[in-house]
């Protein structure tokens, strides 16, 4: 299990990743808030976080680096309208957590064809197996 640091390094890098192209919209605020509770950080704590990023920390287990980039996917397609701009934020994410450069690309490509472009976590999961093994 990943320590406070680190959730608060995982949070605060979604928030960047929010603010990338505009503030922060109000469904990006909940759902980001929602990722915070489920890492047990507080709202103060999250609100803290929206004015004043933390140091990245990068996560040591391949598999949370695994679910931290499928939530930056989720993230991601929040947003009907997905810039070219977002798409090449969201490989460079991966890219600087250490995966897959083909499995980045697999999944980005392949997220047109799922409703909402919402990509399966075992699906995901798979694709990042297949590159790691």
């Amino acid at each position: 299990m990943i320590n406070r640091v680190e959730k608060l390094s995982l949070l605060s890098e979604m928030i960047a990743f929010a603010k990338a192209d505009d503030p922060i919209k109000s469904f990006e605020y909940k759902f980001l808030f929602s990722i915070a509770k489920q890492l047990e950080i507080s709202k103060d704590d999250f609100d803290y976080l929206c004015q004043y990023p933390v140091t990245n920390v990068n996560l040591k287990s391949h598999s949370e680096r695994i679910v931290q980039f499928h939530r930056l996917v989720l993230l991601t397609n929040l947003d009907s309208d997905i810039s070219r701009k977002k798409l090449v934020k969201l490989h460079n994410f991966g890219l600087r957590m250490g995966l897959s450069h083909d499995s980045i690309n697999r999944v980005l490509d392949l997220m047109e064809s799922f409703p909402n472009r919402m990509v399966p976590p075992d699906f995901l999961i798979d694709i990042f197996k297949v590159q790691y093994n």
